[in-house]
């Protein structure tokens, strides 16, 4: 089936001639490798392109060759429509909430709602980028050097430097062709998942500080006081769940996120092979894979995380 999506994306992606590339709010590196690889992939080709997410690009992507190129908002018509990385068009943010029907919606999460016109979703991928990896030489487009860059930060930040359950050779075998393309995958590795500013390793000590671990979850909380105690600027958990997720012991991971708009966002890892955390995050509206998923609840830290405990406990039977 996806060969014939495929197709139909290439005659999609040949006709455009303005294109608007979207990804999910609180961009990790897969959404932000994803969408400079194929936004760079299309300028490349001719295409104009504007490549939106509605938080930025963040910080620790920068070092990425066409980050600058990254807008919070679209500026003016298009005739098409991408959104890469989302699991449900929510998440592209309330930048586009009247924004009409995504064109093509490629992603590799299982709980993807296929809300777009085309939709190539190939959940047993590691990673969107990967996913653009396979295709873009089919849609007649080019992965330059900067295109590999972005698109083995996507693997390799969603495969948390190949140690997810889910690597297959076929992840390696692509991270290698992508290196071929002249890209250092040492310095990648090096600058997307280890190197961390000042505030980000403070605002992890306060994580850290508050580890608590029961019925064989481990969990993390950061409260907006420690974001603004530590300087931070993201509103995410500047990848605490990688941290936590490296403890010993437990079947799941997660991170409870406090947002200035009364709202909790909450990360899930599993942490042992044939636990899948999607369920739980599907059950709070929220989306992801097996191995990794995540929400944003309405209402009260406290309350929050003792409902969502419950069901995480509930919902795996531990």
């Amino acid at each position: 089936m996806n060969n014939s999506i495929s197709g139909e994306i290439k005659i999609r992606l040949a006709d455009a001639k303005k294109v608007v590339i979207a990804s999910h709010v609180r961009p990790d590196g897969d959404a932000i490798g994803s969408l400079l690889g194929l936004g760079l992939a299309l300028q490349d080709a001719g295409k104009s392109v504007e490549m939106v997410l509605a938080d930025g690009a963040p910080s620790s992507f920068k070092f990425l060759e066409g980050s600058n190129l990254v807008h919070k908002e679209p500026s003016g018509g298009h005739d098409t429509f991408i959104t890469v990385d989302c699991a449900d068009f929510k998440r592209t943010g309330k930048t586009f909430e009247n924004f009409g029907q995504p064109d093509i919606n490629i992603d590799h999460h299982k709980t993807n709602e296929k809300f777009g016109k085309l939709n190539l979703i190939e959940a047993d991928e590691v990673a969107t980028a990967a996913i653009l990896t396979k295709y873009l030489p089919e849609w007649g487009l080019s992965i330059t050097k900067p295109v590999a860059a972005a698109l083995l930060t996507g693997i390799l930040t969603d495969t948390l430097g190949f140690r997810t359950s889910n690597v297959t050779p076929d992840a390696l075998r692509q991270a290698a062709e992508l290196m071929e393309s002249g890209v250092d995958l040492p310095e990648i590795y090096m600058q997307s998942l280890v190197r961390k500013s000042f505030p980000a390793a403070k605002y992890w000590g306060a994580g850290l500080s508050s580890l608590e671990t029961k019925n064989g979850i481990v969990w993390g909380t950061l409260k907006l006081e420690d974001r603004k105690s530590a300087g931070y600027g993201g509103n995410d958990d500047a990848d605490l769940i990688n941290m936590i997720s490296a403890i010993d012991g437990n079947k799941v991971g997660m991170v409870f996120v406090e947002q200035s708009d009364k709202h909790v966002k909450i990360s899930w890892r599993a942490l042992q092979p044939g636990i899948d955390v999607s369920p739980i995050a599907k059950h709070f509206n929220g989306g992801g894979h097996a191995a990794a998923a995540g929400a944003d609840i309405e209402g009260t830290l406290a309350d929050i995380q003792r409902e969502v405990l419950k069901i995480t406990r509930e919902l795996l039977a531990l």
